[in-house]
């Protein structure tokens, strides 16, 4: 089956239409990756998450951190932000549905070939460890005390992998590694105050991506999240967030030959002075 990588929808609900129409005349069955961030700051957030729910098994995404943003505001532990756009799905009929369809969404997915993730993977962590890590977060979100579990999840610390965190710690740096990471320095610490491109990069510090002999250069990692980073093919790699809500492009990569399919986009952002998150 033919797949597609997309990136971060952010209630851009209009262009995701326009995106998911071009695919359709391309490939009518094609498998539909999205990369995280769904929902937030676009206009059409509650649009944009029922539609990508209605496409059941023809879809997969993972959470990306202003999907988790919006469980926990539903869970009345976040609080709505200037230029946040989820109030629509926390006042709608079919809220408990869409909430509890959300938080059982992957971290991570595989199919062997490439791994899909919001941000990124730690250095330290293989194909293997990533899925069995965000496995571990998945059953928390998935269960009983989930809203307990969001309540200790915002926090910069721990800011780097070690195989002996447990508990809140261990999970919290799991949902930052993977929805969170831009830039890390070489034995996987993290970075996350800024938000520029690699150019930017703080002292000492590289793209996650960068870094010497990470475990998963073997795997074709696929992610979104980096809106100042924009469209980035390598032979391992595929970056999607080309900051659909800020102006740029949504933007779909067919896997299987690399083939670019891009919807322009308004500035939804400015008038609300928003910051990249």
């Amino acid at each position: 089956m033919t797949s597609y990588a997309l990136g971060d929808i952010q209630g851009c609900q209009p262009q995701m239409q326009e995106l998911l129409e071009m695919i359709e005349r391309e490939s009518p069955y094609a498998k539909l990756l999205f990369a995280g961030d769904l929902v937030n700051r676009g206009p059409n957030s509650l649009d944009a998450l029922r539609q990508v729910k209605n496409l059941e098994e023809k879809a997969v995404t993972v959470l990306g951190n202003h999907d988790l943003h919006l469980l926990a505001v539903a869970a009345g532990i976040g609080q709505i932000k200037p230029g946040d756009s989820i109030q629509p799905i926390l006042d709608a009929p079919d809220r408990d549905e869409l909430i509890d369809w959300l938080r059982h969404r992957p971290m991570a997915y595989t199919d062997d070939d490439y791994l899909l993730v919001h941000a990124g993977v730690l250095p330290q962590w293989d194909l293997n460890k990533t899925m069995e890590l965000a496995h571990e977060v998945e059953m928390v979100l998935r269960g009983s005390d989930w809203k307990a579990f969001l309540k200790e999840m915002y926090g910069n610390v721990p800011n780097q992998w070690d195989d002996g965190l447990t508990g809140t710690a261990r999970l919290r740096c799991i949902v930052n590694g993977l929805t969170r990471l831009r830039f890390c320095k070489a034995d996987g610490e993290m970075e996350f105050a800024s938000k520029m491109g690699t150019s930017e990069a703080p002292a000492g510090y590289m793209p996650w991506f960068d870094v010497p002999d990470r475990k998963t250069k073997d795997v074709t990692l696929v992610f979104g999240h980096w809106s100042t980073l924009g469209l980035l093919l390598r032979d391992n790699l595929i970056a999607l967030d080309t900051g659909c809500v800020w102006g740029g492009q949504l933007t779909a990569v067919r896997l299987d030959d690399r083939s670019v399919f891009q919807v322009a986009c308004p500035d939804f952002l400015e008038p609300f002075g928003a910051e990249r998150t």
